[in-house]
């Protein structure tokens, strides 16, 4: 099968946070997932993991108020 994931899919419940998430992510030129593994990888002190970097809130604050 084609562009078959490397990893399952995994579901967890996440409120209406989760699209000022995405934008966040956005606005750091990133997605959610990344974010995530990088959040995880921090967490659990992989070596060389470093805790994700928060954006500026300036860019993603806007664009909530925008639509």
């Amino acid at each position: 099968m084609p562009n078959q994931p490397k990893t399952p899919a995994r579901q967890m419940r996440i409120g209406d946070e989760w699209y000022d998430f995405d934008l966040a992510a956005k606005a750091q030129g990133s997605e959610r997932a990344a974010v995530i593994r990088a959040f995880i990888d921090w967490y659990i002190r992989r070596p060389d993991s470093e805790l994700p970097e928060r954006p500026d809130a300036t860019y993603w604050r806007k664009a909530q108020t925008d639509d």
